[in-house]
């Protein structure tokens, strides 16, 4: 059964206050950069190039989803007590719902990240380097499934552009986050091409949305380097990374869905 008008703008609402919270910026989220400053200078070369590898491979993401696709068909799975066969089944089912599915995904998504961290953590700064892409491609997926989880289709280039901007947001100081919000509020408006434009020339810089978003974990990840200890950190960092970028698209993607039903 449909929501009514007047319980999509309590839900409209829990996500603009959601926003609203997102304005404060933590000091220590600006000097945590430095510890990767250090750590591009010592680290040795095959790993340099390996990373160079998998940010190509994320960049591919932009263009044609790459390996980190994922696959529309999964949308039965998170909508088992409904008749659901594709993505326009999904757009009636009511939000609460649809908040219930991204719940349970997010976290299955942090028991994963809980025990890929404990992995890459175990060896030091040298598995480090290689936790980063790999804490990236999963934020990548887990995006790409609340999408799903909300109706959207992740194969459609502007939702991988959606999603990489919410990726920005989480990494982003309050002037970019209120930045990030108005373009993403934009994109799907009819009216507004320059803007679309405008989001879609941004993300030629995917390689320095990388770098940043990889800067911006520096501090989380300083004592990750410490080889054995780095185990617990390694798995307490990257379930809160996971938590936070999938209460982002949680947040964002309810709030798009919402808005598109009052316009109806």
């Amino acid at each position: 059964m449909k929501e009514t008008k007047e319980q999509l703008l309590n839900e409209l609402k829990k996500s603009e206050d959601w926003e609203k919270d997102q304005s404060d910026l933590w000091f220590w989220e600006k000097i945590g950069r430095l510890p990767f400053k250090l750590l591009d200078k010592f680290t040795p070369a095959f790993l340099q190039n390996k990373i160079g590898v998998i940010l190509d491979e994320l960049g591919q993401y932009v263009q044609s989803g790459g390996s980190y696709l994922s696959s529309v068909s999964s949308v039965k799975s998170y909508y088992p007590n409904h008749d659901v066969e594709n993505l326009d089944d999904v757009s009636v089912i009511p939000i609460l719902e649809m908040d219930q599915a991204v719940t349970k995904l997010t976290g299955n998504r942090k028991r994963l990240a809980t025990v890929q961290g404990a992995s890459t953590g175990f060896g030091g700064i040298f598995t480090l380097t290689i936790d980063i892409p790999l804490l990236l491609g999963m934020q990548l997926k887990t995006l790409q499934d609340i999408a799903i989880c909300y109706g959207y289709n992740p194969n459609d280039k502007k939702e991988r552009m959606y999603i990489v901007k919410v990726l920005q947001f989480v990494s982003s100081d309050i002037v970019g986050k209120k930045a990030i919000l108005n373009q993403l509020s934009l994109i799907d408006s009819p009216e507004d091409e320059q803007a679309k434009r405008e989001v879609i020339s941004e993300l030629q810089g995917w390689r320095e949305v990388v770098f940043t978003y990889r800067d911006q974990v520096g501090w989380k990840k300083l004592f990750q380097m410490i080889p054995i200890a780095g185990l617990l950190f390694g798995a307490f960092i990257n379930r809160s990374a996971v938590n936070d970028i999938a209460e982002a698209g949680m947040m964002l993607y309810r709030k798009r869905r919402i808005r598109e039903r009052l316009a109806d």
